[in-house]
């Protein structure tokens, strides 16, 4: 039991918020009543945002936010708000970028101290304790007695935020600003910075960054360059044997520390894992290699098992920290494996290259897969065995809020698989999940941002809205349920309606509804998550196709038009706009199915990797522009190949589809 009695945060959703609702601190949520006390007070705000997998929030949280005496400064000289990262992303992405404004690193937690109207004048990241007591007790003597200059600065500051990136980084588009040659500039600089020996970027930390491998591929099949291909496979062979992979679970971890992929900062969050399923997928459609179809599906197997509600939507994020200690969950002794393998211990010593002192700190061992023996056939019964003694350890925290975009994201990786292998498992997973979305988390034509138990008050943010409208228009290529496009039809439009800047020509990423902060961003720039606006501009052409709704695909050529120079320039940081710009320059295919084995046809199709290829069909008559007059005679099944509003002629048999398609599928080995 707690000694402390709980504090506002106790009826907060939010996981993170929680862990924080019996701290001595007078925590406020972000709100009204928090802004209204600064005011009436006159005194600083003190900002702190993390989330709940984070382990230098525990850290701090312990050292500072659970000690009586630093509490009681932080109570009495400023109005404490603590906010998730992850439900409030958009006060986030201000004050991040305030910090790093103020020459400081950026990275959470992240404590930033804002004047009573809400600007920033000083901040950073994890501070020891003593650091942090004594730079409490400065702030507050600079306020009361540098009040002008602080004013000032943070009004300097505060103007300097409100300049958009657009601003910074459009030009006016050319006549022709996206070519072939704009795609071999950019995997020209992406192969640059490769990494040859452990595949990924040549740097560390190593974050996996999907988009950039998913545009990879594409590169690949336009282009059948044969050092494309091994750069994808050395990441994907490098990623998948390393530590940042639970070798005994399935699912990643958020990044590796070092530059082999070897040792993971071992949360797990669901944005990566969604993104990974199709990356994986889709390399298993490239090559068919074995390994990348076992990490799909025990990534999805372990997800299905910790990360889903009973109602099917998904959690956010297992935590890397266990009874303080970052990785205890996962790590293993040299004599601990010993005890519990036996006879069978030098295999799997040799296997996941476990070494007596450890391969790790503090004599622990990560497992990674360091040698192909002759026990491959036999691992899963050691991974089992294996499994069932961590199972009995202390398991990581449970971040179990369900982020409408994180969902939708998943949904897009488990419709991936499901074209990838056919298999039902992957599509009842991604229904269940859309379903959870909208029992929970829209009402009254809104999305909402987050659940837990209760939807919280936050109305979703520009990601939200792109990745739902992904999910559907991906949900109807997988079934030809038109319920799914015309729901992708109807939020791309509340999304045009509700974020869409007609000055600028992108979407901001609150919309015009939500409270007025002191910067309203437009996300341009992909992090591990893609960028919002090129999410919506790929929504927008892809629908704009599938729709015939030509409006539609020329805003999204006007969009990736404007930023072409910079997706040129900086690839790995504009990587979604790439994929899009792929598909515009290679051109994008349209197979229509009609007729009574339009499904049996269309999961033959999908089967192959055909990235610039959209899926329409029906059985009988359909509203949808592209189907009409193309309704399968007698008892015949269809398939139209079409592009740029031109059908070659139809045929009755997927392999004469795929000829038409241009007869390349299957990577020779």
């Amino acid at each position: 039991m707690n000694k402390n009695k709980a504090n506002r945060l106790l009826s907060a959703s939010s996981p993170y918020l929680l862990q924080h609702a019996y701290n001595p601190v007078d925590w406020f949520e972000w709100g009204a009543e928090a802004l209204a006390k600064a005011k009436a007070e006159d005194k600083p705000i003190l900002l702190s945002i993390g989330y709940s997998s984070c382990h230098w929030c525990h850290v701090m949280a312990h050292q500072s936010f659970e000690n009586d005496d630093i509490a009681q400064i932080m109570n009495e000289h400023f109005v404490c708000i603590k906010l998730d990262r992850e439900e409030r992303p958009d006060i986030d992405q201000i004050y991040m970028e305030a910090v790093q404004a103020m020459n400081q690193n950026g990275g959470w937690p992240l404590n930033v101290f804002l004047t009573p109207e809400q600007k920033p004048f000083f901040g950073g990241t994890y501070f020891p304790p003593k650091n942090w007591a004594q730079l409490l007790l400065q702030l507050n003597k600079a306020f009361l007695e540098k009040r002008k200059e602080i004013e000032e600065s943070a009004n300097d500051l505060s103007k300097r935020l409100a300049v958009s990136d657009l601003q910074r980084f459009k030009s006016q588009p050319s006549e022709s600003p996206i070519t072939l040659e704009s795609l071999e500039k950019m995997f020209a600089i992406l192969a640059s910075k490769f990494d040859h020996a452990h595949g990924g970027m040549d740097k560390a930390p190593k974050f996996i960054m999907p988009s950039i491998w998913l545009f990879v591929a594409r590169y690949f099949y336009a282009t059948k360059n044969k050092k494309t291909i091994d750069m994808l496979r050395l990441t994907l062979d490098k990623i998948a044997a390393g530590g940042i992979y639970d070798q005994i679970r399935g699912g990643f971890a958020r990044y590796s520390v070092d530059g082999k992929w070897f040792a993971p900062h071992f949360e797990k969050m669901l944005y990566d894992n969604g993104q990974l399923i199709s990356l994986y997928a889709e390399g298993f459609q490239l090559t068919k290699d074995e390994t990348y179809k076992r990490i799909v599906y025990e990534t999805v197997k372990w997800m299905e098992e910790e990360m889903t509600s009973s109602e099917g939507g998904f959690y956010s994020a297992l935590d890397a920290d266990t009874e303080g200690e970052e990785g205890k969950f996962y790590t293993w002794t040299y004599e601990e494996l010993k005890q519990i393998l036996g006879k069978d211990f030098e295999k799997v010593v040799a296997y996941y290259g476990i070494e007596e002192t450890g391969n790790w700190e503090h004599g622990q061992n990560i497992l990674k897969r360091s040698s192909n023996t002759d026990i491959d056939k036999e691992i899963d019964k050691f991974n089992e065995i294996l499994l069932k003694v961590r199972n009995r350890r202390i398991k990581p925290g449970l971040d179990d809020k369900m982020l409408t975009g994180w969902n939708a994201i998943t949904i897009q990786g488990l419709t991936d698989a499901y074209k990838a292998f056919g298999d039902d498992y992957f599509l009842h997973l991604a229904e269940r999940s859309i379903q959870c979305i909208e029992k929970n988390l829209i009402q009254n034509n809104t999305v909402l941002r987050s659940y837990k138990g209760k939807t919280s008050t936050t109305a979703g943010f520009l990601d939200d809205y792109a990745f739902l409208v992904q999910a559907y228009t991906s949900l109807y290529q997988v079934t030809f349920d038109e319920r799914y496009i015309r729901e992708a039809e109807k939020w791309n439009a509340i999304t045009l309606k509700d974020f869409f800047d007609d000055q600028e020509g992108y979407f901001h990423f609150n919309s015009n509804q939500s409270e007025q902060l002191i910067a309203r961003k437009k996300e341009i720039f992909d992090n591990v998550i893609p960028s919002s606006n090129a999410v919506m501009a790929r929504n927008l052409y892809k629908l704009g196709i599938l729709l015939d709704r030509p409006d539609w695909k020329e805003l999204s050529l006007k969009m990736v038009g404007k930023l072409a120079h910079l997706i040129e320039a900086e690839p790995v940081y504009m990587c979604h706009w790439a994929l899009l710009i792929s598909e515009i320059t290679h051109g994008t295919s349209e197979v229509v199915i009609s007729g009574d084995k339009m499904k049996s046809f269309r999961k033959q199709i999908q089967e192959n990797y055909l990235p610039f290829t959209l899926f329409l069909g029906s059985q009988t008559k359909s509203e949808l522009p592209l189907l009409q007059g193309r309704e399968a005679v007698d008892e015949q099944t269809i398939i139209y190949v079409c592009q740029n509003n031109t059908c070659q002629l139809p045929v009755d048999s997927v392999d004469k589809a795929l000829k038409q398609l241009g007869g390349f599928n299957v990577l020779s080995n």
